[in-house]
């Protein structure tokens, strides 16, 4: 006898998808990033939007109207390779998700000091503070989602309209600079030219290709989205048109208000606009950026909070881990226990960042692993791109041209695997300031490999114990 399974509310709408897909994308840490490096980075972000993330819309259109419903990546991969497959690939992107929060609310902390500024700035380096911050957004973005994804959105597209917003600012900002005060930067023609010879070069490229990843976290929630089909289509083509240009735009203007030599990885955008701000008396240009850059990056935690949690929901659902993380709540229709499972397994992972120097260390180890880890979704992803193309097309005979679509299909995830591989090759390089390289290098692949073999132990543990209840298949009763 089979029992229904839970139904999740349909709540997102086109202009609901939008906002989370730019609020997840963009993250305004790469901007900082970029524009050290000089006028090349512009090139670079070019180069990464043909190379990787115009691959990942291709295939999130193409595999999102083959395969709307929910899970999105793993529903996917479980269409290509199997059950074993999919569950790597959910896996893999859920536990880097579970290190990325901690990073990204961090940040969030970091930058709403500059709100103030000041002496607020002393409190940069206070654990207390810190947890503080940290805790009270992901908590507050979590039993957000817990009462529902129709109530959770909000936080979300308020994110999203904070990202337009600081982008809108950031760019003004710059040209006011330009306008009033010349750019600080010379854009010469040679120093558009990235040097590909080098590997600082390449380690550039690999991180700002990859920083338009996000794409593919609307289809997991496909199950709530009101027509599915349709709606990721518009969310995936307008998020290419916003996407690139507040990248672009965003990294010229502060490269236009500050020498790249002078821009803070973390404070960069308040930092140059303050400046800007100062010289041109409006002090509060920094602190008003600052505050929607917060807001934005708040939004973008609420959208990854929302769309990982669907993955141990699921794996409730296949019986692969416990199966109370497949209940939805009898009020708000939320996945609830998988949602304060992941906040309970980030405020550990938080709380241990900030601790001890050891412990710190250990999670810049983690933060590496996650990386790596990361990666893999996205491989699996592209590489399910031509083989559903091929099985609906039907496999050509031997010597025969491929069909248009199928040879598109295969460029498309050559191009999004091979930067993918790239940004997983420089992840695996330990810094050169490093006491012990090999050591780290050794802690980061052997770190993955385990908790990939982590996860594979919930995977086979019903073939170990095929009579323990905790695994049944989904949704079939124990014979009387």
């Amino acid at each position: 006898m089979t029992q229904p399974l839970p139904q999740l509310r349909r709540s997102l709408g086109a202009l609901d998808l939008v906002l989370m897909s730019v609020a997840a994308i963009i993250s305004f840490r790469w901007l900082s990033i970029a524009a050290q490096i000089g006028p090349s980075s512009l090139t670079l972000w070019v180069l990464g939007l043909l190379s990787f993330f115009l691959p990942s819309a291709l295939t999130v259109l193409e595999l999102s109207s083959r395969l709307p419903g929910e899970g999105g990546i793993y529903l996917w991969s479980k269409a290509a390779f199997g059950e074993l497959h999919a569950f790597v690939v959910g896996w893999c992107y859920w536990v880097s998700n579970l290190v990325f929060f901690p990073s990204l609310l961090l940040f969030i902390a970091a930058v709403f000091l500059y709100v103030k500024g000041g002496s607020w700035l002393d409190l940069a380096g206070s654990p207390r503070f810190n947890a503080a911050v940290c805790l009270g957004v992901l908590w507050f973005a979590t039993l957000l989602n817990v009462m529902g994804l129709n109530r959770a959105k909000w936080l979300q597209n308020v994110g999203g309209i904070a990202t337009w917003l600081a982008g809108a600012t950031i760019f003004a900002g710059g040209a006011l600079a330009w306008h009033r005060l010349g750019s600080a930067t010379h854009f010469t023609r040679g120093a558009w030219l990235p040097d590909f010879t080098s590997l600082r070069t390449l380690a550039s490229f690999a991180t700002m290709a990859l920083a338009y990843v996000g794409l593919e976290l609307g289809p997991i929630v496909g199950g709530e989205i009101q027509n599915p089909r349709r709606t990721i289509a518009r969310a995936v083509l307008v998020s290419c048109l916003i996407v690139p240009v507040l990248y672009i735009a965003g990294t010229a203007a502060l490269l236009v208000a500050l020498p790249a030599g002078e821009i803070n990885l973390i404070s960069g955008i308040p930092q140059a606009l303050a400046a800007v701000g100062g010289r041109l008396g409006l002090p509060a240009f920094g602190a008003v950026t600052a505050a929607l850059v917060a807001l934005s990056q708040v939004g973008t935690l609420g959208a990854w909070v929302a769309g990982t949690a669907r993955l141990p929901f699921l794996f409730g659902l296949d019986r692969y881990m416990p199966r109370a993380l497949g209940a939805v709540h009898p009020r708000f229709g939320s996945p609830y226990v998988a949602l304060v499972t992941q906040g309970t397994i980030t405020t550990l992972i938080l709380l241990a960042a900030l601790s001890g120097s050891a412990i710190h260390e250990a999670f810049l180890v983690l933060i590496d692993m996650s990386i790596i880890l990361g990666f893999i979704p996205l491989i699996y992803m592209f590489a399910a791109l031509p083989v559903l193309r091929a099985r609906a097309q039907g496999v050509p005979a031997e010597g025969s041209p491929l069909p248009r679509g199928l040879a598109v299909c295969r460029l498309v995830a050559a191009s999004g695997i091979a930067v993918t591989v790239l940004g997983a090759i420089v992840a695996m390089i330990p810094p050169t300031h490093s006491a012990n390289p090999a050591l780290i290098a050794l802690k980061v692949v052997g770190g993955s490999i385990l908790l990939i073999g982590i996860g594979l132990a919930f995977f086979f543990r019903d073939r170990l114990l095929p009579d323990n209840s905790f695994l049944r298949p989904r949704n079939v009763e124990p014979e009387d």
